[in-house]
């Protein structure tokens, strides 16, 4: 799968020369930026794994935030879909942060969850033939496959996910050590790119900087920390560590 450039593209990410321009994203307040998150449509598909090429989250798939040790937040963070720890059982700052979904500090079902996070990220991991990466993919439009990372992956800027007008498309992306996003960097999506089908394995922990917008669901082998008014489509799935959260929006494709 070849990674396409963009070179003055719009909306649509046309490819262009091997040097890439972009329009930076508009960015919004925090609450408006919370209100855009939580009005996004479901998966097209009736359950996570739908797709022979999906990352098969199986009961993960309900959850916005999955830990293993800690889940902290501060400020009005708002998750829309379930949150649990395990084999941890902290769970604080909910309130003053909001749940729309149920909460599990330890017991069965988080620790249901965990198991199967195991089992999609070991899926990620264990996938042959993937495109190589830069270390940042600011500003490129990335085509639906399977992409690993030389080592750490940044994103500044804007990177376009071009879903090729299928709704089904998917992408993995296989990060052996930290993904880190820049202030006010964005992950758009283009042409049915779907949230849904969007998977990133992390081999150490994710850090999304001040005024992110993500899409996607992360799943850390330590840790993830969303930095203020970062917002979220997808999930946020930790193995072992913690999940710590500032004024965030998640919200479950």
């Amino acid at each position: 799968m070849l990674l396409s450039f963009i070179a003055g593209c719009g909306a649509n990410g046309s490819s262009g020369s091997s040097t890439s321009s972009f329009s930076p994203a508009i960015q919004t307040a925090s609450t408006q930026r919370k209100r855009q998150a939580q009005v996004l449509g479901p998966c097209r598909t009736s359950f996570a794994g739908a797709h022979s090429e999906d990352v098969p989250l199986a009961s993960a798939a309900s959850f916005g935030v999955l830990a293993g040790s800690t889940i902290t937040n501060a400020g009005l963070s708002i998750v829309t879909g379930n949150i649990g720890v395990s084999p941890g059982t902290s769970i604080t700052g909910f309130p003053p942060g909001v749940v729309n979904g149920s909460s599990y500090a330890g017991g069965p079902v988080a620790a249901k969850a965990e198991a199967d996070l195991a089992t999609a990220y070991n899926n990620a991991v264990a996938r042959p033939n993937a495109s190589p990466l830069p270390a940042d993919i600011g500003g490129m439009t990335i085509t639906p496959g399977l992409y690993v990372a030389p080592v750490t992956l940044g994103i500044s800027g804007t990177v376009t996910l071009d879903g090729k007008n299928n709704p089904n498309s998917v992408f993995v992306f296989q990060i052996p050590s930290t993904l880190t996003t820049a202030v006010d960097s964005a992950v758009v999506l283009t042409n049915q790119a779907n949230a849904c089908n969007i998977f990133w394995q992390v081999g150490s922990s994710a850090t999304l900087d001040t005024a992110s917008n993500f899409s996607g669901t992360i799943m850390a082998a330590a840790s993830v920390s969303l930095g203020t008014g970062s917002n979220v489509t997808g999930r946020v799935l930790a193995e072992s560590g913690a999940v710590t959260l500032l004024d965030n929006a998640i919200t479950v494709p």
